[in-house]
């Protein structure tokens, strides 16, 4: 995987906390440095509660921190305006909300609001870029379709066609096979991959599968407990030391047949420790 680590960084961390107001001042995040360069795809992991989800919500400018700032192409994201920011970062969500009774034309068309807003009329380059994710993500035989009567993989394309017609720098994308079966899972894995190094882009992508993430990702970013524990490539983030400190288990990280990093894992045995 090529990586331009040489540019300077599309979107950046410096020193972030974020909390909720929830009982008091509870911090989420807690001094989060992170980069993300131009053709990079970058996994988030972490168990549950890690702040993941909270992390990609202050990075798309949802949630302002307490502490720190996020960079855009050098400038404080707080300093631009929600529609700057929609235009240069793409966010791709979980999932859509399936009963949506709209066709995936018109969900994908959602995504060229920040170039021209509300009411400004569907001009002749939101038609071309609306073609071009369709034709790029092979949705051009299901543009006509309800999004509700789409498989999970194929609801999960149109979710990132839509961020693609942005036409962003940065990608961000919250657990988006979460509910995906395996073969979906690679499909869209291996196509984010591909329009990441295709189109230059920075992507930062939270992902619960370690073997998924290490063999798909360029470097892994481990959060825990609200701070980042380790940052690197696979073998220097699936230590058997952080993963078991981390996740509670014993693992260890290999290349499969195929020459692919793969994850082996096992839980720890509770009563024998009690023996």
């Amino acid at each position: 995987m090529a990586t331009n680590t040489q540019a300077s960084p599309r979107l950046k961390t410096q020193s972030l906390t974020c909390a909720y107001a929830v009982n008091g001042r509870t911090a989420v995040l807690q001094d989060v440095d992170l980069t993300l360069h131009p053709g990079e795809l970058v996994g988030l992991i972490g168990p549950n509660g890690a702040g993941k989800t909270t992390l990609l919500r202050a990075l798309a400018r949802l949630l302002r921190p307490q502490e720190g700032q996020v960079l855009l192409n050098g400038q404080n994201i707080w300093h631009l305006s929600a529609r700057q920011v929609a235009r240069q970062i793409g966010r791709v969500p979980q999932s859509v909300h399936a009963a949506w009774p709209y066709p995936v034309e018109h969900v994908v068309r959602l995504g060229r609001f920040p170039h021209r807003g509300w009411l400004a009329p569907f001009n002749g380059k939101d038609a071309v870029a609306v073609d071009k994710a369709l034709t790029l993500l092979d949705l051009q035989s299901m543009r006509h379709r309800l999004l509700n009567t789409l498989s999970g993989g194929e609801q999960q394309r149109v979710l990132i066609a839509r961020a693609l017609v942005q036409e962003p720098g940065v990608l961000l994308l919250d657990e988006p096979i979460a509910n995906l079966d395996i073969n979906h899972q690679h499909q869209v894995l291996a196509m984010v991959r591909n329009l990441v190094q295709g189109y230059n882009l920075a992507a930062l992508l939270a992902i619960h599968d370690l073997s998924l993430a290490a063999r798909y990702c360029d470097r892994l970013i481990l959060l825990h407990q609200g701070r980042v524990w380790a940052a690197g490539t696979a073998a220097e983030v699936l230590r058997p030391d952080y993963v078991h400190t981390v996740f509670d288990v014993t693992s260890q990280l290999y290349r499969d047949p195929a020459g692919q990093w793969a994850l082996s894992v096992q839980p720890v045995d509770r009563l024998a420790l009690v023996e």
